[in-house]
């Protein structure tokens, strides 16, 4: 069965959405709670049934997928040519049964492109008071917006040694502050041409604290540490939109006869 609509489940305002995209898995442990909305992007079905899980709904061209194309209510077939990735479609997925944190795995390795995009709609995510964390090898990628990220000192210990980086996704992120890794900030105004945060290091036994006053900053951290704690500076608005399978006029180009 195919369907345009967004599958009708009830909603769960803030529970966790779990998405399988059909990149690279690395053997990464999967986390998935009790109560996770879970969505397969396309050939990320193939992945969840060789984990045995279950797709609460499944969406993509199905140009990647390797088995058959379920045929359920929560199946939402998406044309080729689209302006959404079958990433972004999936995660509006999640958002409309009121998911505000997104597992992403499948989401980084292979393709270079892919992944760049990826990390952008993290940095989509937290400008609408979202987060997401994609999983990769041995590392997790997120971005938060006008927040901050907390690790407690025995996450930061498991992952003691290990690089975390911060990056400015924003042209300007002021007000960073990174307290209780090796090279710390305070206060500070990064940009996204100047590289100020690659490379750093959580302490042995330190709480680590990364911090963005205003913008968005994109954050690599080991798995080891576990995910941190997430405050905002304040309340967000808006969301990241409806299902679209359209093209835009900017896209599109003269189809030969």
């Amino acid at each position: 069965m195919e369907s345009k609509q967004q599958p009708d489940t009830a909603r769960r305002v803030g529970t966790t959405c779990v998405v399988f995209a059909a990149g690279t898995y690395f053997d990464t442990p999967l986390s998935i709670p009790g109560d996770a909305f879970v969505v397969a992007a396309d050939g990320g079905l193939d992945h969840a049934r060789e984990l045995g899980i279950h797709a609460d709904a499944v969406i993509g061209d199905f140009d990647s997928i390797a088995g058959p194309i379920p045929e359920q209510s929560g199946t939402i077939r998406l044309p080729e040519e689209k302006d959404d990735p079958d990433l972004l479609s999936a995660l509006k997925v999640g958002w409309s049964q009121g998911a505000r944190t997104f597992y992403i795995y499948g989401a980084l390795g292979g393709r270079v492109d892919h992944s760049i995009a990826n990390i952008q709609i993290l940095a989509r995510l937290a400008a609408h008071g979202g987060i997401g964390y994609l999983f990769g090898d041995g590392t997790v990628v997120t971005a938060i917006a006008d927040g901050s990220l907390s690790f407690p000192a025995d996450a930061a210990t498991r992952g003691a040694g290990r690089m975390v980086s911060v990056f400015s996704h924003s042209d300007r992120s002021t007000n960073v502050t990174e307290q209780g890794l090796k090279y710390q900030l305070d206060h500070a105004t990064m940009l996204n041409t100047t590289i100020q945060g690659v490379s750093n290091e959580f302490l042995t036994a330190t709480p680590a604290f990364i911090s963005v006053g205003s913008g968005t900053l994109v954050v690599t951290f080991p798995i080891e540490a576990g995910l941190p704690r997430v405050e905002r500076h304040h309340a967000f608005t808006g969301d990241l939109g409806t299902l679209s399978t359209a093209v835009s006029a900017a896209l599109a180009t003269p189809r030969q006869h």
